[in-house]
């Protein structure tokens, strides 16, 4: 199956990201020109109170308004229904606020079109020359933990737990389309694909701080975040 013949969306959910949506749509709209590809691009304004909205419409980029703010599970989610009913092959859930980068799409969709994995990861901590951002020490360690309790409920090592920076194929699209963790949603909806034994394969990415706006996570600096998405992984059962 090569490339041109994938139909391949990039999900973009976004609240209040009025400074950075615009730059992100041309840095994907730039690549697709120069190498002569397609990338789609959907995003999904999640409720937003800047002008996100205003920008995609002016700019002529492809936007769902969400209604209110659904939070990011259900604005990804959003975009698996929509990738979903578009027939799309893979689906790759892209941040609008300038951290990822559009190069390395190729690289994570790589191992979905050897047939070799349903859902790749973007990894910041496979690879130690790829990515110079790796966030904040706190979350680092935070991270660190997340991916030993993961190790310990299902067998497998997941490095960088909390990357939304990922690629899923058709059943990958189906299975989040109908349902999304709304609370902790990477590591959540990461072991609900092992837990249906599916395929997950993480590869190096470089990653970047924000370029402007303010991230929606501010849950590190409490306590009980780390305290529940481990009681939510521990109490997870196969198959759910």
């Amino acid at each position: 199956m090569k490339n041109q013949k994938v139909k391949i969306l990039l999900i973009i959910p976004a609240y209040n990201e009025e400074e950075n949506i615009l730059n992100t749509y041309k840095t994907i709209e730039d690549y697709n020109k120069k190498n002569k590809i397609n990338y789609d691009v959907i995003v999904i304004n999640d409720g937003s109170l800047d002008n996100t909205s205003r920008i995609c419409h002016e700019n002529n980029i492809s936007v769902i308004d969400l209604i209110r703010n659904l939070g990011i599970g259900g604005a990804v989610q959003t975009g698996y229904k929509y990738a979903l009913e578009h027939n799309y092959d893979i689906a790759i859930q892209f941040d609008g606020d300038g951290q990822h980068d559009v190069n390395y799409v190729k690289d994570i969709i790589k191992p979905i079109l050897e047939k070799k994995a349903n859902m790749v990861i973007g990894s910041r901590f496979i690879d130690n020359t790829k990515s110079d951002f790796k966030s904040t020490k706190a979350r680092r360690i935070g991270i660190n933990i997340i991916s030993k309790i993961i190790k310990l409920k299902t067998k497998i090592k997941i490095y960088d737990t909390t990357s939304g920076f990922r690629a899923g194929d058709k059943e990958i699209i189906k299975q989040f389309a109908l349902t999304y963790p709304t609370e902790y949603p990477e590591p959540i909806s990461t072991v609900e694909v092992i837990n249906h034994n599916r395929k997950i394969k993480e590869v190096p990415v470089n990653m970047k701080e924000r370029i402007g706006g303010k991230s929606s996570i501010n849950s590190w600096k409490k306590a009980y975040y780390m305290i529940n998405v481990i009681l939510s992984i521990l109490l997870m059962r196969k198959g759910k």
